[in-house]
């Protein structure tokens, strides 16, 4: 047996709990002609999951008649719902998230915790379990190994991962915490990136007093560290290292001249202390700034599957996630929930002055005040949307944006308000050539949408405008800030057609 396997082995030896899933089954074509044994992996209510000598196949239940001693309850099949991955987040959502599942499911939630998250739906007249929930904390490469091998459903994570699917849950942001205590008032990005490469060792050399940094982080084979790894480019410098983040603010707020990243949900005793970029744009993770990804440091909390069919009840779950109650409690938790947040645009004059400090030569007074125009009486929601780096292709997140849009503008969230949406770009280039590319962009968007939603109606669509480079959210001197500018906005902008005037 190869090590792949002996891992896949010891894993779904140590995650299964209860009786063994697995058993040999036989399912009969009910036309006859095709007979499949095997082990049965799941039943969904709909579809069997059976290993057998061909590989691992799934069966339309309507098709077959099943025959042995663990086929299933055809009337309620019970699923079983294994979870691994980050353990913050699943010690801090997935209790709440499953009873609010089960009361709008109308069924009975049944606490089963032992030392670590387990539960049970059951059907409220019969007493029946039709679900088995279990959570397990794994470092990210075990988690991802125990759903490769079927001893895992789903996994939680900071970073999607090309082998499976991933399905956003809620937002976090990286956020840099010091004792609260330290005088220090804030720190740059570009401060923040050479303490963590062990390049600026004294808070004397970014504006503090002449004491030594200590920076502390969390073991480097956890989620949220390798999150901060991918985004920074580079591992953290020495550091004292904590196994999880209520560890880690607990010790940064104990030490006055500590510093570490952690997660803005997990701030706990520490305080923040505010970045800025190397221009001097404040970075301030609201919730708005973190849901358009305004906010550098924004990461996504995902639910990552695998590409298979899920029992009917994990599916059901997915969505609602989606579900208004589900963003409230996620809120409730401290995250970021993911429902689209709605700000006057005039509430953020930070971002006027912005635009008026960040105006190049070539943005003219009148570039400023036909923005300033649109802006006054508007309001910007969060969905936000931005591109793959150097092609035209939605990023996952703004493709999740636009599925939202579709849905609300269909719910006529939007009625009497007209939809616009703003294209940004950076400011590298000449300025009439941004222009036309922030267009160019919005226009993508709107092409995105109407293909993705071809019932709605021309007239319920956004319109288009570009403003090239006039509103800069960060430093163009940066490719992070670049990338932060190239953007589209949703503005919503008070609309009240006349009425119809009544025939002759």
């Amino acid at each position: 047996m190869g090590f792949a396997a002996r891992v896949a082995a010891v894993l779904v030896a140590c995650i299964t709990s209860g009786p063994a899933l697995a058993q040999d089954v036989t399912l009969i074509a009910r036309e006859g002609g095709i007979v499949l044994s095997g082990a049965l992996q799941g039943y969904d209510g709909e579809f069997y999951r059976i290993q057998t000598s061909y590989g691992l196949l799934t069966v339309d239940g309507q098709g077959v008649i099943c025959e042995g001693p663990a086929c299933p309850d055809l009337v309620a099949p019970r699923a079983v719902i294994r979870i691994t991955g980050a353990g913050d987040v699943g010690a801090d959502m997935l209790s709440p998230l499953f009873r609010s599942f089960a009361e709008k499911r109308g069924l009975i939630y049944q606490d089963r915790s032992d030392g670590g998250y387990a539960a049970a739906l059951l059907d409220p007249e019969t007493q029946q379990e039709l679900a088995d929930i279990s959570f397990q904390p794994l470092a990210p490469d075990l988690a991802t190994a125990a759903l490769q091998a079927g001893a895992a459903d789903l996994k939680l994570s900071y970073l999607p991962e090309d082998d499976f699917v991933s399905h956003a849950l809620a937002l976090d942001a990286l956020a840099a915490i010091v004792a609260p205590d330290n005088p220090t008032p804030e720190i740059s990005t570009s401060s923040l990136a050479q303490i963590l490469a062990g390049e600026v060792t004294n808070w004397a050399q970014i504006g503090g007093p002449d004491m030594p940094v200590i920076l502390h982080a969390l073991d480097p084979d956890t989620d949220m560290q390798r999150a901060l790894s991918a985004r920074v480019g580079t591992p953290a410098a020495e550091a004292v290292l904590h196994p999880d983040q209520q560890a880690l603010a607990a010790a940064v707020a104990r030490d006055p001249w500590a510093l570490a990243i952690i997660g803005r949900a997990s701030i706990g005793p520490a305080r923040r202390i505010p970045l800025t970029d190397s221009c001097g744009f404040p970075l301030l993770p609201t919730p708005l700034a973190v849901k358009a990804e305004d906010y550098p440091l924004a990461l996504p909390v995902l639910l990552l599957t695998p590409k298979r069919r899920l029992p009917l009840l994990t599916r059901e779950f997915l969505e609602f996630l989606r579900t208004p109650a589900a963003q409230e409690i996620i809120a409730a938790s401290g995250y970021i929930d993911r429902s689209a947040t709605r700000q006057p645009m005039t509430a953020d004059g930070l971002r006027l002055i912005n635009a008026i400090q960040g105006a190049g030569d070539d943005i003219t007074l009148a570039d400023l005040k036909r923005l300033v125009n649109l802006m006054d009486g508007a309001d910007r929601l969060s969905l936000t949307f931005r591109f793959e780096d150097g092609s035209s292709t939605l990023d996952a997140t703004s493709r999740e944006n636009l599925a939202d849009l579709a849905q609300l503008i269909a719910s006529g969230r939007f009625r009497n308000e007209r939809m616009v949406l703003a294209g940004f770009s950076d400011g590298s280039g000449a300025a009439p050539a941004n222009l036309a590319l922030s267009i160019e962009r919005a226009q993508r968007v709107a092409q995105e949408l109407a293909a993705l939603a071809p019932d709605l109606p021309a007239e319920a669509l956004p319109t288009v405008d570009g403003f090239g480079e006039a509103l800069p959210m960060a430093c163009d001197e940066t490719a992070i800030g670049r990338q932060l500018n190239r953007r589209v906005e949703l503005w919503l902008v008070p609309h009240f057609p006349e009425p119809d005037a009544p025939s002759p």
